[in-house]
């Protein structure tokens, strides 16, 4: 057996936790001071205990004790030398998951070996080691100088699912661009013309992190496919939209412009599209595969290209994926065009902010309902 030396006061409550046959008692004016306000939690495979030094404290070091629930004895697992601004800290990895721990630190002094323990021992539960599921159904939209990479909630059926982690590939491994609660994560470094490979990983409360989804690569291009807009709600000055008459205008304008065509509100029963003051809308949207079929188009291929000529409203329009939508709207010449968008995906960004990624096209010729893009 190893031998310590306890003060006369507390020894009950130690000895209790740990067994030790040669105990020998010395006077209590020789002991250290003990350590103060011993606490410790479980996170990512560790259990770390912090403490804090006692005011008498005179360079004294600390030895960490201790066993699991159900052993006869506490083992020293640990010896600490060094703290910083008043506090240490030691974290156990030698831990086995679904068990209970206990432990307690004293303070030792190297001249007498004399030590005195901390008032409590910490009790720590360590949870199953098991992430949440690898994320699958990874896919990324290329957009204008963004790439929007989502994914399937089938990691969300873990009773302690937290957040995701989505990753940026790189030759030397892969770097961490950030952390969401949604399936959805805007990429707004990403440059046009170069392609960029994203993973995305799962993690519990308790830190655990499951392996890499698949790759998936995407390249933004710089068109009118993939335009980007807010939710009203979430990013007034990002939530409105006026068609261009050129790619050197940005078409993303403040919900609460007089010039926008349209803005996106959302509520408890979705997306909506809400026309502006100088715009009208078709009440009636149509499902489309695609903007416009071209020459290489597939047989399959559903477009709409014409706008009708009357029967807009000046109302909200429910958006659905995969729909296109007609406005009438004043272009900047002050007569009436006629413009088109598609929308490609509702969704959030990984802040929780709820978008609508859209193609869209514009007839420049006044009157002119024929969208055949530029």
């Amino acid at each position: 057996m190893w031998k310590r030396f306890f003060p006369v006061v507390g020894v009950a409550l130690l000895l209790g936790a740990c067994d030790n046959e040669n105990t020998v008692f010395i006077p209590v004016d020789d002991f250290p001071a003990p350590p103060e306000a011993l606490d410790g939690e479980y996170f990512n495979r560790a259990v770390t205990l912090r403490w804090f030094l006692a005011a008498q404290w005179n360079g004294e070091t600390f030895r960490i004790y201790g066993r699991r629930v159900g052993d006869a004895s506490c083992l020293i697992i640990a010896e600490v030398t060094s703290c910083a601004d008043g506090a240490c800290e030691y974290s156990d990895t030698n831990i086995i998951e679904s068990v209970g721990y206990e432990y307690f630190v004293s303070a030792v002094d190297p001249g007498t070996g004399a030590e005195t323990d901390s008032d409590a021992v910490i009790f720590v539960s360590v949870p199953s080691f098991t992430p949440p599921a690898v994320p699958v159904g990874l896919e990324v939209v290329a957009l204008d100088n963004t790439n929007y990479v989502r994914w399937s909630d089938n990691a969300r059926s873990a009773s302690d699912f937290a957040h995701y982690r989505v990753y940026l590939v790189t030759d030397g491994g892969a770097t961490l661009l950030g952390e969401t609660d949604s399936e959805g994560f805007l990429d707004e470094l990403a440059d046009n013309g170069v392609s960029s490979g994203y993973v995305v990983s799962s993690v519990d409360t308790y830190g655990h992190e499951s392996l890499d989804s698949f790759e998936h690569v995407g390249t933004p291009r710089p068109d009118f496919r993939g335009e980007l807009v807010f939710s009203f709600s979430d990013d007034v000055a990002r939530s409105g939209f006026r068609f261009a008459d050129s790619d050197q205008i940005d078409p993303i304008v403040g919900g609460t412009s007089s010039a926008r065509h349209f803005r996106l509100e959302t509520d408890a029963l979705g997306w909506w599209l809400v026309p502006g003051p100088s715009a009208e809308v078709f009440p009636e949207g149509s499902f489309t595969t695609d903007l416009k079929c071209g020459v290489a188009a597939d047989a399959q291929c559903q477009d709409w290209t014409t706008a009708p000529t009357s029967g807009y409203v000046g109302g909200d329009i429910f958006l659905e994926p995969e729909f296109s939508y007609m406005l009438r709207v004043v272009g900047d010449d002050g007569m009436i065009h006629y413009g088109t968008i598609r929308v490609a995906l509702l969704g959030t960004d990984q802040t929780g902010a709820e978008i609508m990624v859209f193609d869209w096209a514009y007839q420049l010729q006044a009157g002119n309902p024929q969208l055949v893009g530029r």
